[in-house]
């Protein structure tokens, strides 16, 4: 590794000085160059997709066309790919007015106009209505029916009355759905809070981590669930550090998504046969680490690479704080990981299931949190606080230097895999 190496914390950096005599190896993932043309890429996958017919022969002139969008929390560049798409769509003899963006937000808060806007660029909000979800609001969904893991599923009205919806957003491991992408714009995207409450109780299953999508019941329940409300195009992209588009992928919602997935392992997914002493692991920067609720994917991650007993040094700023009221309020209310599964499976709490995870994981090891928290709001979250990297560094490497250490400068997108 490169000495004086510099970790993102927030829009800074930190300095990464390891001892002489630390035998540290830095994980990352395949370098992969950006697309030149972003626009030209997308308007040949529309054209040449995967498993599908070309979009212009699905739709037909006349129809109403919902377009499934990213909200803020998940960056797929729809600045760039949207206009090109309303553009196919025209010339497919689908009117600007028979096109909306629907945002997929989820569970999460709703967007002002502002924000919407920077999401989908000036040119196609000034093109097609945009709408926001609300999973709370019965009003708003329709009653599908249910998939066979018990699951009801409820979907935005509006989406459903239309008469063709094509799912866009970008494809990364999830640390419970395997991939993110492809069929979750449909569910959770646009589903009802107990829909998405059902799905993610599942998982507790083994099956259900990241990069996993055969056998993972949380996968395939989203997947029933998509298909209940039909998809009749995707257009998922895969991005790099630099948050340029490096992979696009058009087609069938299954298909073209299971395509996405297998780039995005072969890119970030890292095979180790010996697990480390030590890790030492960024989220990555703004946003990715705005709060511990978005830093536990690099929690995950990093811990996937250390040993039982291990030592993590964690770089999340969590400007932002915890990031979840009802992550606060579970991790403060059960003391012991036991009472607090318990209390999850009688009463599935989305937040809850974030202070669960996370409380789980700090079992395998000590975790040294260096973040804007006070020292005993890290404490009371289960982390040792440190005020630096080179205090966590020292206290870590204290007396013993011959302790093998992964650093992972992009933790939130590194996905360790042990093999040994």
């Amino acid at each position: 590794m490169e000495p004086d190496m510099k970790l993102k914390y927030g829009n800074e950096y930190q300095i990464l000085d390891l001892p002489d005599e630390v035998p540290g190896i830095v994980l990352e993932g395949v370098q992969t160059e950006a697309i030149i043309n972003p626009e030209e890429a997308v308007a040949e996958a529309l054209r040449n997709p995967i498993g599908s017919a070309p979009l212009r022969e699905i739709v037909q002139a006349g129809e109403s066309v919902c377009l499934l969008v990213n909200d803020s929390t998940r960056l797929a560049r729809s600045d760039l790919f949207l206009p090109v798409l309303i553009e196919e769509l025209n010339r497919s003899g689908i009117d600007r007015n028979n096109i909306f963006i629907q945002f997929t937000n989820g569970t999460h808060r709703p967007m002002d106009q502002e924000e919407m806007i920077s999401i989908v660029g000036q040119e196609s909000a000034g093109l097609v209505d945009m709408y926001n979800h609300d999973s709370r609001d019965a009003d708003q969904l329709v009653f599908l029916g249910y998939t066979s893991f018990d699951t009801p599923v409820f979907v935005n009205k509006r989406v459903m009355q239309a008469d063709r919806r094509i799912l866009t957003g970008s494809v990364v491991h999830h640390f419970f759905a395997g991939f993110g992408g492809g069929r979750k714009a449909l569910v959770p995207g646009v589903a009802g809070w107990g829909t998405i409450c059902q799905n993610h109780s599942l998982m507790f299953d083994q099956n259900a981590r990241s990069g996993v999508l055969n056998g993972n019941p949380v996968h395939e329940d989203l997947v029933e669930g998509a298909m209940m409300a039909g998809g009749d195009f995707l257009l998922n992209t895969v991005l790099n550090a630099d948050k340029n588009i490096i992979g696009i992928f058009a087609g069938d919602m299954l298909k073209g998504h299971n395509a996405a997935c297998e780039m995005v392992e072969k890119i970030n997914g890292y095979k180790l046969d010996k697990l480390a002493d030590v890790v030492i692991a960024s989220c990555g920067g703004y946003p990715k680490d705005i709060n511990l609720y978005q830093a536990h994917k690099t929690l995950d991650n990093a811990l996937a690479a250390m040993k039982p007993g291990g030592q993590l040094i964690l770089l999340a700023q969590c400007r932002d704080g915890v990031g979840s009221a009802l992550y606060e309020e579970w991790a403060g209310k059960y003391t012991d990981l036991n009472s607090l599964e318990s209390a999850l499976k009688a009463n599935f709490v989305l937040g809850g299931h974030k202070a669960y995870k996370v409380a789980k994981l700090l079992q395998k090891g000590k975790v040294h949190l260096v973040s804007d928290f006070d020292p005993d709001t890290a404490r009371h979250f289960g982390f040792v606080p440190a005020a630096s990297l080179e205090q966590a560094v020292e206290d870590v490497y204290s007396g013993n230097h011959n302790l093998l250490t992964y650093i992972i400068p992009q933790g939130s997108i590194v996905v360790p895999h042990y093999t040994g």
